[in-house]
């Protein structure tokens, strides 16, 4: 039997952790192990945190009283590294969240997010995949393609290798892709462990916006 997914909530407000913890209560595959007004206070409660209360997720605010989210992310990579990072914030700036999945999240959703988009949210990531708010990954997509100057392809990445990292782009885990490509699960986890390796990143979000800043992904193409 698969054990429920074990989230921790990092949010100062207590009318917005009510609401989403009673969401998570009624997941029968999700448990909300965990709440905290701020950064500092969850990462004390982390320290000598046991194994078995360890979270799978942790759900975190950017505007956080003392300690912000962003400047707290590699804190908790270092003290639970087994955790997975989504940010859940108002914020849609654009420094805001390239600072965010470059730092180590594994996702970026807006407040103004449904519940069941959260909730999707949380079991994509648990599941290994990434999750971007669609609005956020639009903006992002296009300012970079406005702002940033295309650089010359890295030849190291394959033909094959861009074509999944394409598709990483648009949102697509890795069964997906390969329903898409045609070609094993086996086989696209390989080529996307082979393009962290050549981008030097940990997860898909980081690698989609270290694309986008390497003039990766063509002018005009749509991803």
């Amino acid at each position: 039997m698969k054990n429920n997914i074990r989230i921790t909530l990092v949010e100062d407000h207590p009318d917005y952790r009510e609401v989403v913890e009673m969401a998570l209560n009624r997941e029968p595959d999700m448990e909300l192990n965990g709440q905290f007004g701020t950064a500092e206070r969850a990462l004390r409660s982390m320290q000598n945190c046991p194994l078995t209360e360890i979270p799978d997720i942790i759900l975190l605010d950017l505007k956080l009283p003392g300690m912000n989210g962003l400047d707290s992310i590699r804190w908790f990579k270092e003290y639970v590294p087994g955790s997975k990072i989504i940010i859940l914030t108002q914020s849609d700036r654009e420094a805001d969240i390239l600072r965010a999945i470059t730092r180590g999240a594994s996702g970026y959703l807006i407040k103004s997010s449904s519940l069941n988009q959260i909730k999707e949210g949380i079991r994509t990531v648990s599941n290994g995949g990434a999750t971007l708010d669609a609005s956020v990954a639009k903006f992002v997509l296009e300012t970079l393609k406005s702002t940033l100057p295309r650089k010359r392809i890295n030849r190291e990445i394959t033909e094959r290798e861009m074509e999944v990292l394409t598709l990483l782009a648009q949102g697509l885990v890795k069964k997906e892709i390969a329903n898409q490509l045609g070609i094993s699960t086996t086989t696209v986890v390989t080529h996307v462990a082979h393009i962290y390796e050549k981008l030097h990143v940990q997860n898909a979000p980081s690698a989609v916006a270290k694309a986008f800043r390497l003039g990766l992904f063509a002018p005009g193409k749509e991803v």
